[in-house]
């Protein structure tokens, strides 16, 4: 494991030499890492301070109240909901299911100063057959009318693992059109559609490809960084390249490698070249936020997030306090 870390820092000093080094790379490559000339791009680093927020897909069982007492223990400033006691279909919700309840739960996150980042929606954009598309979008378009009401920037869409029935150019097409689709009702609105990086959508060119087609301002990227580096290996540094201009939010978790497959574990204790994409990130002065995905509600074996979720402001700091010295 410590030889695959020194292998990433490795590779990122690589890639950041070439392009600092002018060498034949496409023109956002060179301008991702060109700054880091002269130590132009550090020199106000001090001041830089991080944005967390946890995503509740690491805590299902948790009552509204217990995430926020956490969240503001341990200095988080914001949540990204992803169900509440495993209600999935957040309008549903009773935190959130008539404007009284809204209300409610907003001047709760007031008073214990946090926002919501992002609402996670099962919205899923592959789907050919008519009525799952249509109950797809319409899943999506709730969600957007629901981030609305709560002040909320974003909504997480997403594909999964492609169909078998259907070639690449197919599901390719069903996803733009469905996102663009999802952006155009957001129009007036403060929310912005996010696609994640998962299923089998994770390699850079796809991503890259699903932007330029879709070209909307209310279009943007999560960027899972151990999503993509887990299957695709995609070095950090050139998955930026391509899309690091869409990046709107981030989840962050980190991974050893099994055989086959892999294993979460507390974040700086595996392989995943987080550190990587942070510098990357903090250079360009991101401004959303590190979101902590735990994945617990999917994997139960996890360590319970009462641990984990403490565990990863300091480890994140610690890694950005790295890149600041």
């Amino acid at each position: 494991m410590q030889e695959n870390q020194s292998n990433s820092r490795r590779d990122f000093i690589r890639y950041g030499t070439a392009l600092l080094g002018g060498l034949a790379l496409p023109p956002f490559a060179k301008d991702a890492l060109s700054k880091l000339n002269e130590g132009e791009a550090f020199s106000n680093l001090a001041k830089y301070r991080p944005r967390l927020s946890f995503s509740t897909l690491g805590c299902p069982d948790w009552d509204f109240e217990k995430i926020t007492a956490f969240a503001k223990e341990h200095g988080y400033q914001g949540i990204e909901v992803r169900g509440i006691q495993r209600e999935m279909d957040l309008p549903k919700s009773p935190l959130f299911s008539t404007g009284e309840a809204r209300t409610a739960t907003l001047k709760r996150m007031r008073e214990r100063g946090l926002v919501f980042v992002s609402l996670g929606s099962s919205a899923t954009m592959h789907f050919k057959d008519p009525a799952k598309r249509t109950s797809n979008l319409d899943d999506g378009k709730r969600f957007i009318d629901l981030a609305a009401q709560l002040n909320c920037p974003y909504v997480r869409i997403f594909p999964n693992n492609f169909p078998q029935d259907q070639t690449r150019e197919e599901t390719m097409d069903l996803i733009k059109n469905g996102f663009l689709s999802l952006c155009e009702y957001a129009s007036g609105t403060n929310v912005t559609v996010l696609m994640e990086t998962h299923g089998d959508l994770i390699h850079s060119a796809d991503l890259q490809e699903i932007m330029e087609q879709v070209n909307h301002k209310k279009a943007g990227l999560i960027w899972d960084i151990s999503n993509m580096w887990t299957v695709t290996r995609e070095h950090p540094a050139d998955v930026y390249a391509k899309i690091g201009k869409y990046v709107r939010h981030t989840h962050i978790k980190d991974a050893v490698m099994k055989n086959p497959g892999y294993r979460y574990v507390f974040v700086g204790k595996g392989e995943v070249p987080i550190s990587d994409a942070l510098h990357l990130l903090v250079r360009d002065r991101y401004s959303g936020y590190f979101s902590f995905e735990w994945e617990k509600l999917w994997i139960p074996e996890l360590e319970e997030p009462e641990l984990a979720i403490a565990d990863y402001p300091k480890a994140i700091k610690e890694m950005i306090s790295g890149i600041r010295s």
